[in-house]
């Protein structure tokens, strides 16, 4: 903590310049230089149109990442989380020794995820870790790819929290062999994609670079977001051929190949087929996932003749297909509901999630896209020690999940899910709720009785959980209030008839 009446090396981010009002230095120049290609350009619209909205969310920031107070900051690292970088050694040395310890439980992260913790002594609330690609030039196409990936899922994430302001540092280091202006290039592209397509909840993207790390931010930052329209078609000429598909990630042609059920097939049978619906074939044949014969094993299972290790295999493959299917889709519309997010922790210091049961109109929207986000969630929770809250408070017909639907959830999800849940909080039980959680915990899945606990009033639920460890949404705060009110009256009132008999 800064001493009192010092200044604080804290830099507050809405007192940073956007990219909107910074001056255009070199317009003028690059305006006359391309004038003659923009002649047989003009019929051809920029990619990355001048988009006012869009620039006054973006900042270029030159100094320490770990310096900046916003909703989160990004950290690049290595596969352990361990990497001693100029980045990393910032933040950690900021953020205290509680975060080394945080990162430990993280059990790792692979290229190109992103795995969240809290900021501990940062001023940013939440620190978010990314491994970047090692750049080889035989393996470029999965260089860009891992890079895409690591933009894409901070910012997805970052939306999922409802995160307000985000900032990154150059994900790809020098030690890991990218060249600067080819991983901008895809920085760039992947942020301005999202926050067209997905981020009107993000109010701030930062991009913070050293001196050397400047130049070549400044240089490209007009090609993706040009600040006016003349700086749009300046740019036109520059920006490269390879922008990327509808969400800047990298397109390779060579991966798309087509597979069908029945190869021999005449052509004249499928013309009329999309290749939409080709693609969404591979990847579904036992040959294309390299297994056995499919329906031998399927045998064996109902025969009881597979082993447990070879059941837990075809498990984790079934998860991780549902799990890539998750961090694929666009979830936005079901983030948008605030029906489960992340809050504080527990007396024994366990990751909370909180599930706000009135916030899930079951019957009007995709249950299908609800698992896929919970699994997108939970799976980076899930490798501690954890707590649900779940809030049944106010809840109707509507918003009830049938037995199957969770019978479906407990049978897909990873055994990490189950063996670190170690307590389930249902706030606000009805007669009803408790008899079908009894019956589910009792006949449906195994090792969750003990685990779930009825909680009738927030004063019960403090002795586990403090209040200020957790965001509780008015409208049970207001609903507690009335019932605390009500027992109480009740309870003046028979005491009342009670010592007026007397």
């Amino acid at each position: 903590m800064d001493p009192l009446g010092a200044r604080s090396q804290f830099v507050e981010v809405q007192t940073l310049s956007t990219w909107e009002r910074q001056p255009d230095l070199e317009g003028e120049e690059t305006e006359k230089e391309y004038t003659d290609s923009l002649v047989s350009q003009e019929a051809f619209p920029s990619p990355f149109p001048y988009r006012e909205d869009i620039n006054r969310k973006i900042v270029l920031y030159n100094g320490d990442v770990a310096l900046l107070n916003c909703t989160a900051i990004v950290n690049t690292s290595n596969e352990t989380l361990t990497d001693k970088n100029p980045i990393s050694e910032s933040i950690l040395l900021h953020a205290g020794p509680e975060l080394r310890d945080e990162l430990l439980k993280l059990n790792g992260c692979r290229t190109g995820e992103a795995k969240m913790t809290k900021g501990f002594n940062l001023a940013a609330r939440f620190i978010i870790h990314t491994v970047g690609p090692k750049y080889k030039a035989k393996y470029r196409t999965a260089a860009e790819s891992s890079l895409y990936s690591c933009y894409r899922n901070v910012m997805q994430l970052a939306k999922e929290q409802a995160m307000a302001s985000v900032a990154f540092c150059v994900v790809s280091t020098t030690k890991r062999g990218y060249a600067l202006e080819d991983a901008t290039h895809i920085a760039f592209r992947t942020v301005r994609r999202f926050l067209e397509n997905h981020g009107k909840s993000i109010e701030m993207v930062v991009f913070a670079v050293t001196d050397m790390e400047e130049p070549t931010y400044r240089k490209l930052l007009p090609l993706y977001y040009p600040r006016s329209e003349e700086e749009e078609r300046a740019s036109l000429p520059l920006i490269p051929a390879d922008i990327g598909n509808s969400e800047g990630e990298p397109v390779v042609p060579e991966r798309q190949i087509r597979i069908t059920e029945k190869p021999g097939s005449l052509e004249d049978d499928c013309e009329e087929e999309t290749l939409d619906s080709d693609l969404g074939q591979v990847g579904n044949h036992a040959f294309a996932r390299m297994e056995g014969d499919v329906d031998k094993q399927r045998k064996l299972i109902l025969q009881g003749q597979l082993s447990d290790a070879t059941i837990h295999k075809q498990h984790q493959r079934n998860y991780n297909r549902w799990l890539c299917r998750a961090r694929a889709e666009d979830l936005s519309d079901i983030a948008a509901l605030k029906a489960l997010y992340q809050t504080g922790v527990d007396m024994c210091g366990r990751t909370v999630m909180v599930l706000v049961g009135r916030n899930i109109p079951v019957t009007l929207i995709d249950m299908e896209k609800a698992l896929l986000y919970f699994i997108h969630v939970m799976d980076h929770i899930t490798v501690k020690e954890y707590a649900m809250v779940y809030f049944h408070t106010l809840t109707g017909e509507h918003n009830h999940l049938d037995s199957e639907f969770l019978k479906k959830l407990y049978e897909i999800v990873d055994a990490k899910f189950k063996k670190n849940l170690r307590a389930f909080y249902f706030v606000h039980p009805s007669f009803r709720s408790k008899v079908s959680t009894w019956f589910f915990t009792r006949f449906t899945v195994s090792g969750m009785k003990e685990k779930v606990h009825h909680v009738e009033t927030l004063q019960q639920l403090f002795t586990c959980i403090l209040p200020e460890q957790i965001d509780i949404p008015p409208f049970i705060l207001e609903y507690d209030a009335r019932v605390r009110a009500y027992k109480h009256h009740s309870v003046s009132v028979y005491f009342t008839k009670i010592f007026a008999n007397v």
